[in-house]
């Protein structure tokens, strides 16, 4: 290969250049990147950001030093072999990383909506939440209770619509042990609601009831941002289809971050990752793959969401295990939630201010060992002393 064009200029992508260049790359890369920003991260943007204790969350990456083309302020439009397609012209490649993310998605309505996925939009809301300012927020999953965090922290009047139960319904089965925390922050939590339209003057509620509000925020997801290659080699479902190498089905393209739908060895799965730790650690997979080499991703996916005084913690992949809880959420400070295989082996563990067991547990998700469940019931028992030899 003599040029590599990385599509993304978020951290999956900066990290794509970076690997390459430590598995020996010397040739040319160019990243295009639809922001005028340089690459930075995410996270920080629900958190830090918008709690106003930092106004940027650029990567520590030296660009000159990568020796990388940069072509910001461009999108990709388009793919054809060998050739990407973007707004700001066509380039050449002989190797291919898709990182492009994941876009918010919006409501119907004419009002506005503001959403959170860049900086600009970290900037914007954060310009609108004046002390008693009227939000409403679209969604309680992890974004839209850090925002709500942020909002009832500023003095606003908050109230929160979720068209399940519960918090994070769609994510977790244990939101409801967390509904308590919105009332105790004097957050309004509207559960069982859904949303008819945005308008310029707040929410009109599928059942005609209204919401006024001087400040809308939807936090209802994101898709996969891929349309830009429809019609191309590139498989698409739900996000770019790619093997456990992260290669995809056209050649000499590989795919990184939110976009990418790999498969893992280890839950026998597809997954499909938004979170920082897969767009950290995906990149290096990646590049082996387009340097030659045989490197598998088979991460334990993890994540972290800071909300209401809150640390909480998830690692591994829950789907059809048997929870166990350790702690009692209505009595204790921390807790957590463990999620065990059929024979009883930890596959997935969630947990609220209690660190140790989230790195505990993590390890082993990773070393699949078996769980004494009884005793992992108990809190006061480490979790590394529940295992069974």
């Amino acid at each position: 290969m003599d040029h590599v064009v990385v599509v993304g200029a978020g951290l999956a992508g900066i990290r794509s250049i970076e690997a390459l260049r430590a598995h020996g790359f010397a040739g040319r890369i160019t990243l295009v990147g639809e922001e005028n920003h340089r690459p930075y991260d995410r996270p920080p943007l629900s958190k830090a950001v918008l709690l106003g204790a930092a106004d940027s969350s650029v990567v520590d990456s030296d660009l000159d030093a990568l020796d990388v083309t940069l072509r910001l302020g461009a999108a990709a439009k388009g793919l054809r072999e060998g050739v990407v397609e973007t707004t700001d012209g066509e380039l050449q490649f002989d190797g291919l990383v898709v990182a492009t993310g994941a876009a918010p998605i919006r409501l119907r309505g004419e009002g506005h909506q503001h959403v959170l996925r860049t900086i600009d939009d970290a900037l914007a809301l954060r310009a609108k939440l004046l002390p008693e300012t009227r939000v409403a927020i679209v969604g309680a999953g992890w974004i839209g209770a850090e925002v709500a965090t942020a909002a009832a922290r500023a003095g606003c009047q908050v109230t929160v619509v979720e068209a399940d139960d519960a918090p994070l319904a769609n994510a977790l089965p244990v939101g409801a042990y967390m509904i308590p925390w919105y009332a105790e922050a004097g957050v309004e939590l509207r559960l069982g609601t859904k949303v008819g339209t945005v308008d310029p003057d707040g929410l009109t509620l599928l059942d005609g009831d209204r919401i006024a509000a001087d400040v809308v925020v939807t936090g209802v997801g994101v898709r996969p941002a891929v349309a830009w290659l429809d019609g191309s080699d590139v498989e698409l479902d739900n996000g770019v289809l790619v093997d456990e190498h992260l290669r995809t089905f056209a050649p000499n393209v590989v795919a990184v971050g939110d976009c990418a739908n790999w498969w893992s060895r280890r839950f026998r799965r597809r997954m499909r990752i938004e979170h920082w730790d897969n767009a950290l650690n995906g990149p290096d997979v990646a590049a082996a793959t387009l340097m030659g080499e045989s490197a598998i991703y088979d991460p334990v996916p993890y994540f972290w969401s800071e909300q209401f005084n809150h640390m909480v913690q998830y690692a591994g992949h829950h789907d059809g295990g048997r929870m166990v809880m350790r702690g009692d959420p209505e009595r204790d400070a921390g807790w957590s939630v463990c999620w065990l295989t059929d024979d009883d082996r930890l596959t997935a563990i969630l947990t609220v201010d209690r660190p140790r067991d989230l790195l505990q547990g993590r390890r082993l998700v990773e070393s699949r060992q078996r769980i004494d469940a009884v005793r992992l019931a108990d809190p006061g028992v480490t979790l590394r002393d529940c295992t069974v030899a």
